[in-house]
């Protein structure tokens, strides 16, 4: 090896060295313990979050007197376990791992105003608002993070958008609708093919008025059963009945009725209304809670649209060598 070849790898290497320097996350400050990147922020004094996505989807959560819900469904109940991490993160947030502290990067690290992966805004008991991009992940764990109005961005591994989903179905508890089925003693599902009435006999299910040449199908009416008595939501809509819900004239009633172990009798209906046509999906109201909520078209289809000819058993088709054996030998 030439005398140019070594200075060159020492020159190389020189650069590997000053780039790992500059570009390693490192601690921000030089004392014992980090400093928050909101000082003064604690997790039981955040009292509103709304949550943007890179694409302009925008989700809001208030604790209302502790309870954490959606207000733009009419204070729709959210699962506290599933808010509880958001809430911990942001207060959690240390202005520790400095990964750069110039306004140039911003863009690159999805921490940029007009581009980043989740923009928090959150508010205070006092009224303090705060604001905090959540950017890309370099590696597992971690996601660079930085506040409002501040060059500075850091690694942290206390939030991610993982943790900032901007779907209903990321906070709320997805079923909407329940009920036990060891408890159920009738079935009864109206739409426009007519109405099915099933009643439950030991583990199966038996269809009223079946007619004497028919054979039910018991996977199918097991099937329809099944899919009435647990419904998931996609996103609550609110407490208000609006016209274009569709409830007035509904596609589908499902009504059931149960006996407890303790003989007493309960019935509970479900309404299906109109069809979103951007989406496919449907909405539904229960008698069991005041909101009314869209569910996924797969959610409801079989209440829409099975009627009593999809539950019938059909014979099988008779082929040349049944006819052959049916044929009476001379």
């Amino acid at each position: 090896m030439n005398r140019l070849n070594r200075i060159l790898i020492g020159v190389l290497a020189l650069q590997l060295v000053l780039a790992v320097v500059v570009f390693w996350p490192r601690s921000a400050g030089s004392g014992a313990g980090a400093e928050s990147l909101f000082p003064g922020v604690e997790a039981d004094q955040i009292q509103e979050i709304t949550i943007t996505s890179a694409a302009g989807t925008t989700i809001t959560l208030a604790n209302r007197d502790g309870s954490w819900v959606l207000p733009e469904a009419d204070d729709y109940p959210a699962d506290p376990e599933r808010v509880k991490p958001l809430v911990d993160g942001l207060a959690a947030l240390e202005a520790d791992r400095l990964v750069t502290q110039t306004s140039a990067s911003h863009e690159r690290l999805q921490v940029a105003e007009d581009a980043f992966e989740r923009r928090i805004d959150f508010q205070m008991a006092d009224g303090t608002l705060h604001r905090v991009y959540l950017g890309s992940s370099p590696s597992f764990g971690v996601a660079h993070v930085r506040a409002e109005g501040e060059d500075e961005v850091y690694l942290t591994s206390d939030l991610s958008s993982q943790d900032a989903g901007v779907e209903a179905t990321a906070w709320v508890d997805t079923t909407y609708f329940s009920v036990p089925q060891e408890d159920v003693v009738t079935v009864t599902v109206e739409n426009a093919q007519g109405t099915l009435e099933f009643e439950k006999e030991g583990e199966s299910w038996a269809l009223v008025d079946l007619a004497p040449d028919d054979t039910l199908s018991e996977g199918m009416a097991r099937s329809l059963v099944n899919r009435v008595l647990s419904v998931s939501l996609l996103r609550p809509l609110g407490m208000e009945e609006l016209d274009a819900y569709g409830m007035q004239e509904p596609i589908a009633i499902v009504t059931i009725r149960t006996q407890g172990e303790d003989a007493a009798q309960k019935t509970y209906t479900l309404l299906v209304g109109a069809q979103d046509p951007e989406d496919n999906g449907y909405v539904v109201k229960s008698s069991e809670s005041p909101y009314y909520v869209q569910v996924r078209e797969f959610s409801v289809q079989d209440i829409v649209e099975k009627g009593y000819g999809d539950l019938i058993e059909v014979p099988p088709t008779p082929t040349p060598d049944d006819a052959l054996e049916a044929t009476p030998s001379p």
